[in-house]
C-alpha cells in the first residue's frame, strides 16, 4: 500500500464517502473539518454510510450462488464474487467494520490533519472563491510530498492549480455517489500535472477499490456528469416550467428506459446543496426571467425547510421509514 495517510479536506456527502472507503480499505484517514458544528453535522453521515455499506454487504449475501450476483454485489466493497460465501462475506463485515471505525478520524486543526498526508482530497462546496482562498490558505502547510486532488464535480483543475502551490501535483479526482457500489473514480488532469504524479493517482483510486476512468484531456462534468447533467437538466425543466411534478418525471424515465431511478432521486442522492450551488454558477442564474433563477429559489426553498435529501431523511422524497 503506497499511500499510508489519506485526508479528505471536508466532511460533506461525497467526502463522508470517500473517508469511508479509504478507511474500509486499510488507510489511516482523516477528515477535516472547519468547526465543531462541521463535525456535528458530519458525524451522522458517517454513522449513515457506515450503516449503508454494511447493509450492502449484507444484502449481497441473498445473491450467493445466484448467477445475478455477478452483477448486482457492491463491486468496491467485495474484490471479486468469483467463490464468494456467506462466511466471506461475514468477514468482511467484520473486517470492514473494524476498520472503518479504527482508521477515521475527525480533525478540526488543517495541520495536524495534513501531516504526512500521502494524498489530500477536496470535497468542498462548489464555490469557486471559496476555493481559491482555501488552497491558498493550504499551500504553506502541505508537505512536499503530498499529492493535492479536488472532488469538484463540475470545475477544472485548471482553474484552482496556480492558487495550489503545487500544480504538478495537483489534479481532479470525482468520484459517483454510492461510492461502495458505483465504484468509479474519475482521473482528469491539467496540462501542468505530472504524468507520473497522475499515474499515482490512479493507483491510489485501484487501492481503495474504485475503478479509474482516465480522462486523456480536461473536460467540465468529466465523463459521468456529461452524460447525466442534461438528464437532469432536462428533469428541472420539466419542473419548473410546470409540465410535471417530480414524481411523475421520475416515473416516466424509469418505466420507459428501465432504469432504478428517475432525476429527481438522483438529485436527493446528490444532496440539494450540491444541486443549488451548480445551478447558482450558470450564467442565467440571477436573471428574474430565467429557468434558471426560478430552479433556485424553488430548490432554496427545500433546502431552507431542512430538506437536503437521503442526508437529512427528505428532498423531493422522504427516507424516514
Amino acid at each position: 500500500m503506497k499511500f499510508k495517510k489519506v485526508v479528505l479536506l471536508g466532511g460533506g456527502v461525497l467526502g463522508t464517502q470517500i473517508a469511508l472507503m479509504s478507511a474500509y480499505t486499510g488507510h489511516d484517514t482523516t477528515i477535516w473539518l472547519r468547526s465543531e458544528g462541521s463535525i456535528g453535522r458530519t458525524e451522522p453521515k458517517i454513522q449513515y454510510y457506515t450503516k449503508s455499506i454494511l447493509d450492502a454487504l449484507e444484502e449481497a449475501k441473498k445473491f450467493v450462488g445466484n448467477p445475478l450476483g455477478a452483477y448486482v454485489y457492491p463491486k468496491a466493497l467485495i474484490s471479486d464474487w468469483k467463490g464468494i460465501t456467506v462466511e466471506k462475506i461475514d468477514e468482511l463485515i467484520r473486517e470492514g467494520e473494524k476498520n472503518m471505525k479504527e482508521n477515521l478520524h475527525l480533525e478540526l486543526d488543517k495541520e495536524k490533519a495534513l501531516k504526512n498526508a500521502d494524498i489530500a482530497i477536496e470535497a468542498m462546496a462548489e464555490n469557486t472563491e471559496e476555493k481559491i482562498e482555501f488552497y491558498k490558505n493550504i499551500s504553506e502547510i502541505l508537505e512536499d510530498k503530498t499529492i493535492l486532488c479536488t472532488n469538484s464535480s463540475t470545475l477544472l483543475p485548471s482553474t484552482f492549480a496556480q492558487y495550489t502551490g503545487r500544480p504538478e501535483k495537483y489534479m481532479a479526482l470525482h468520484f459517483a455517489n454510492s461510492i461502495w457500489s458505483h465504484n468509479t473514480a474519475e482521473c482528469m488532469g491539467h496540462e501542468g500535472t505530472d504524468p507520473e504524479i497522475y499515474k499515482e493517482v490512479v493507483e491510489f483510486a485501484k487501492e481503495i477499490n474504485m475503478v479509474p476512468i482516465e480522462l486523456h484531456k480536461e473536460q467540465p462534468g468529466y465523463v459521468l456528469n456529461s452524460l447525466l447533467v442534461p438528464l437532469l437538466d432536462a428533469g428541472q425543466s420539466l419542473w419548473a416550467r410546470g409540465i410535471a411534478d417530480p414524481e411523475t418525471i421520475d416515473n416516466a424515465w424509469r418505466i420507459g428506459t428501465g432504469a432504478p431511478v428517475g432525476p429527481f432521486q438522483m438529485m436527493d442522492v446528490i444532496g440539494l446543496k450540491t444541486v443549488s450551488n451548480v445551478l447558482k454558477m450558470k450564467p442565467d442564474a440571477k436573471d428574474p426571467e430565467s429557468i434558471t433563477c426560478r430552479l433556485i429559489k424553488m430548490i432554496d426553498e427545500k433546502i431552507d425547510k431542512g430538506e437536503l435529501g437521503i442526508v437529512s431523511g427528505k428532498g423531493f422524497y422522504s427516507y424516514t421509514k
